[in-house]
């Protein structure tokens, strides 16, 4: 991740999302897969952009099943997202961001070894099908994480800047970034005014919010990261955001 400057692109939910981010010139988007079957139903169009702009496609998973259900997410959860990894191979996809609820600061004591066995065994999978699987923070500090990390070593972190702002004083990406910088191989960037509540993930256009970008990209750089940041924004929001992170990381 070191050497090279960072690569910005945008967030897309859907098929005219991912024509818009394209016609904004970036060069990837972060694309919703949350169903097999939708995927496998739109493979063809997904390919068809992605020649016609010479774009390249990350994936974003969805949400799981039962965060606080072992069983559920062995049964349900994990084989959903195998079948997207091997979709994500077909549409030459190298990374994918997950949703993996892993706070132990409100988990009971015996699901967090428990989640750690499935996150092992579905980054491993990704692997192997040429897939990095990057775990992202969610209301998580960095500790929460660390067991996860020592346990999977294939397996990496999207920093979600925005969401590092929220349930703590203080943002908690510098602890990550402190203690494990080497995992982080992508980035989500959007801002709020901080908070305790989903209603207060606002997903503001950088500069609207409280979050420090200018001090916590400067260290990023510092550290040398050089990989991809999506702005998770509308797609009119975007150029505005991608000025600013141009300018902090420059």
């Amino acid at each position: 991740m070191t050497g090279k400057g960072a690569v910005i692109g945008g967030r897309a939910h859907t098929i005219e999302q991912i024509r818009e981010v394209c016609a904004l010139g970036y060069p990837f988007a972060e694309i919703s897969l949350s169903d097999p079957e939708t995927v496998r139903r739109d493979l063809d169009e997904l390919l068809s952009i992605k020649e016609q702009f010479g774009i390249s496609y990350l994936a974003h998973y969805p949400n799981e099943d039962n965060p606080f259900d072992a069983g559920v997410l062995k049964e349900r959860f994990v084989p959903r997202i195998k079948s997207l990894v091997d979709l994500s191979r077909e549409l030459d996809i190298p990374k994918a961001t997950i949703h993996f609820w892993m706070d132990t600061r409100w988990a009971e004591a015996g699901l967090i070894p428990k989640k750690i066995d499935l996150l092992r065994e579905m980054a491993s999978y990704a692997q192997g099908q040429g897939v990095v699987l990057c775990i992202e923070n969610l209301s998580e500090r960095c500790e929460s994480f660390l067991a996860a990390f020592d346990a999977a070593p294939e397996l990496r972190m999207t920093l979600d800047i925005g969401h590092a702002q929220l349930l703590s004083a203080e943002n908690t990406s510098w602890g990550f970034i402190t203690h494990a910088f080497e995992r982080i191989f992508h980035i989500h960037v959007h801002d709020n005014h901080g908070g305790k509540s989903v209603k207060d993930d606002q997903h503001l256009p950088i500069g609207q919010g409280i979050i420090d970008y200018p001090g916590i990209l400067s260290e990023l750089k510092k550290r040398g990261y050089g990989s991809t940041i999506t702005m998770e924004l509308k797609p009119f929001e975007m150029p505005g955001t991608k000025k600013l992170l141009e300018e902090y990381l420059s």
